[in-house]
C-alpha cells in the first residue's frame, strides 16, 4: 500500500491531439516508477468490427463503459489495484485485461475523461489538449498511416464521419479544464511545415494555484523573449495566457524553465533535453515549448503531492454508491 493516495491527472483531447506526447513528457520528468497510465479508450464496448457494423465511433458515450470507468477511478482515487480493460490500437480489437495498482501520480488520458461529474471529481488536475482542427489533421494522418496502418484517405473519411460526436462530447469537455493547452503553427505557417517550432498557448484558469510568473509581466524587468504572461478571458471567466513561441532561444525557455524548478525542490533536476520530444513518423524531435508545457504540469502534480502529504490518506470524497445519476453533457 502507498503511504497517501495517488496524485491524478487527467489529460482530455480529441484523438491525435496529443495526449500521448504530453504523458510521456510527465513520465520522463516524475519516473516511470512512480507513475501509472490508464487509458479511457481502454473502456470501448465494441471492437473496430463491431463499430463499423453498429454505425457508432468510439467518440460517443454509448459506445464506452463509462460507469466501469466512474468505479475504477474511485478505487485510483484510494490507491487500490483494479483490473482494467486493454483496447489494442494497432488493430482495433478488446484483448486481455491487465491488472492496475496505482503508483504515486496517475496519469488519465483520453476522449471522454471529463464527460461526466463523477469522473471529474477524481482528478487532482484536468488538462484539455485543444490544437485548431487543421494541424490535428495533419497529425492524425501522421500516427495512423505510420501506426496504425491507414491511408491518408481513409483517416480524412473516418475524421470526417466523426466530427458530429467530436462536436457534442469532445470539444465540449474544454470547459472543465483546469488548463488548456493550445500548440499551433506561427502565424502564415502551414501546419504541417511548422515542425519543433509550433508556438503553445496555455490558459491558467484560476481553479488550481498556478505558480508565480508575475515577473513576466512585471515592466521593470525585461521579460524573456518569446514568453509572455497576459490577463485575459477565456469563455467569460478571468484567466491567465501563458503564450510561448515555438522559436524561443535555448537560453530564455531556460530561464522560465528555472522560474518552474525553483518551486520543485523534491524533483530530480533534469535537463530540458531529457523531456519535450515527441515523434514526427520514424524520426525524434525536441521543442522548447512542449518542454515547458510538460514542466509546468509536472509543477502541478508535485505540488498537490506535497499538499495532500499533509492530510490523512482517505481525503473525503463522496463514495459513488452515494451519488445520484450524474447529468452529461448535451443529454448523451
Amino acid at each position: 500500500m502507498i503511504r497517501q493516495r495517488p496524485i491524478i491527472i487527467a489529460i482530455v483531447g480529441d484523438s491525435a491531439a496529443g495526449k500521448t506526447t504530453i504523458t510521456k513528457g510527465l513520465t520522463d520528468l516524475l519516473g516511470p516508477e512512480r507513475v501509472t497510465h490508464v487509458c479511457t479508450d481502454d473502456y470501448h464496448k465494441y471492437d473496430r468490427r463491431e463499430r463499423a457494423q453498429l454505425g457508432i465511433t468510439p467518440l460517443h458515450p454509448d459506445c464506452n463503459y463509462l460507469d466501469v470507468l466512474e468505479l475504477h477511478l474511485e478505487r485510483l482515487h484510494y490507491g487500490q489495484p483494479f483490473l482494467k480493460p486493454v483496447y489494442d490500437h494497432s488493430n482495433g480489437a478488446l484483448v486481455r485485461p491487465e491488472y492496475v495498482r496505482p503508483c504515486e501520480f496517475v496519469v488519465v488520458e483520453g476522449l471522454l475523461g471529463f464527460h461526466t461529474a463523477v469522473m471529474r471529481q477524481f482528478y487532482d488536475v484536468k488538462v484539455f489538449l485543444d490544437p485548431p482542427e487543421d494541424l490535428r489533421k495533419v497529425w492524425k494522418i501522421k500516427r495512423d498511416t505510420t501506426k496504425r496502418g491507414y491511408t491518408p484517405d481513409q483517416v480524412l473519411a473516418e475524421m470526417a464521419r466523426r466530427e458530429a460526436d467530436s462536436r457534442d462530447y469532445i470539444r465540449p469537455q474544454r470547459e472543465y479544464a483546469d488548463m488548456v493547452v493550445r500548440f499551433a503553427p506561427p502565424e502564415g505557417a502551414a501546419p504541417e511545415q511548422a515542425g519543433p517550432n509550433l508556438n503553445v498557448r496555455l490558459v491558467l484558469r484560476p481553479t488550481i494555484p498556478h505558480p508565480d510568473l508575475s515577473y513576466l509581466v512585471d515592466s521593470r524587468h525585461s521579460p524573456p523573449s518569446g514568453i509572455r504572461l497576459e490577463l485575459g478571458r477565456d469563455g467569460g471567466r478571468p484567466v491567465d495566457f501563458l503564450n510561448i513561441d515555438g522559436s524561443v532561444t535555448a537560453d530564455h525557455a531556460e530561464q522560465l524553465e528555472n522560474a518552474i524548478w525553483q518551486h520543485l525542490p523534491d524533483l530530480r533536476s533534469l535537463r530540458e533535453e531529457q523531456f519535450g520530444d515527441y515523434q514526427d513518423r520514424t524520426e525524434v524531435r525536441h521543442s522548447h515549448p512542449l518542454a515547458l508545457t510538460q514542466l509546468l504540469l509536472t509543477y502541478h502534480l508535485l505540488r498537490k503531492y506535497n499538499d495532500v502529504a499533509q492530510l490523512p490518506f482517505a481525503a473525503p470524497v463522496a463514495a459513488l454508491s452515494r451519488l445520484q445519476p450524474a447529468p452529461t453533457l448535451n443529454g448523451g
